[in-house]
């Protein structure tokens, strides 16, 4: 039995995350030594209601913006934070938020250091931030930087800036500007691991796989069954969480690959990045 002191905090945010009961949440805890990943594949294996959002739900307030140049072949994505919706929602704070993101675009820094080092109105970025957590009287950061070339990249902002898509297209066809920002909806609501199946992490199939055969042993199968079943859990997890194999939200009788296909043949996606406000 783990010796690991488990609070009720902890409990209550595993509750949030995963959507199963306090009690089978401080079980999964103690079980797992305090370790949150360990706790949710241990509820998953028990058949415990998880939710298929598993985000930590404490998250800071802000904007996610994303943009790309006018040439469409670079974008980026930048969260800002603040403290409360209010500021988060105040045109002025807003404004810094796009410029930050202008500078970005202009300047093509490749990481969050270089960003924060650009030079906005005569001091730095990180300065910057400094003066406006007096100003606004909250505290204001600047948390994540993404960015993507390719042939083509669209950009999306979800949900009042609270969510911000860039999808990089394998060609600039006709048509592209649509198919980009269907791709990028898709992309916004159904949160894809990777592109395609080949994509998909060595540790993340290998944990698919292990919930799979504890389930399906946990349910009587024969064991000359099981890694059978399992590769056909693994082959549904693929369909559900993988892009291109995912059906089109706007047309369940097509897969996102078909659907490019149908814009341009042999048009797919080359890359992605997804960035969801506190996540």
């Amino acid at each position: 039995m783990s010796t690991v002191q488990i609070s009720a905090s902890d409990v209550n945010k595993l509750r949030q995350q995963t959507g199963a009961g306090m009690m089978d949440c401080k079980k999964a805890l103690t079980e797992s030594n305090g370790d949150f990943e360990a706790a949710i594949d241990y509820l998953r294996k028990k058949g415990a209601k998880v939710a298929a959002s598993r985000q930590d739900r404490e998250s800071n307030e802000g904007v996610v913006i994303a943009k790309t140049t006018a040439d469409g072949k670079h974008g980026i994505i930048v969260e800002v934070n603040c403290e409360t919706d209010f500021v988060a929602k105040n045109a002025d704070f807003l404004a810094f938020a796009n410029s930050i993101a202008d500078l970005a675009i202009a300047n093509t820094p490749s990481s969050l250091a270089e960003l924060t080092a650009l030079d906005l109105n005569g001091t730095s970025i990180a300065d910057q931030v400094i003066n406006q957590t007096g100003k606004i009287g909250e505290k204001i950061g600047v948390s994540k930087f993404e960015v993507l070339t390719g042939e083509r990249v669209i950009a999306y902002i979800h949900g009042n800036y609270r969510l911000g898509v860039l999808v990089a297209l394998s060609a600039d066809v006709e048509g592209i500007e649509a198919a980009g920002k269907d791709v990028s909806m898709q992309i916004a609501a159904m949160n894809p691991v990777a592109i395609d199946k080949g994509d998909v992490d060595t540790h993340t199939i290998e944990r698919e796989m292990a919930i799979a055969v504890d389930q399906i042993r946990a349910e009587g199968k024969p064991e000359a069954m099981i890694e059978k079943i399992a590769q056909g859990k693994l082959n549904k997890f693929y369909k559900d969480s993988t892009l291109l194999n995912q059906e089109f939200v706007k047309d369940s009788s097509k897969t996102i690959a078909q659907f490019l296909d149908s814009v341009s043949k042999g048009l797919t996606v080359t890359a992605f990045k997804r960035v969801q406000l506190g996540a």
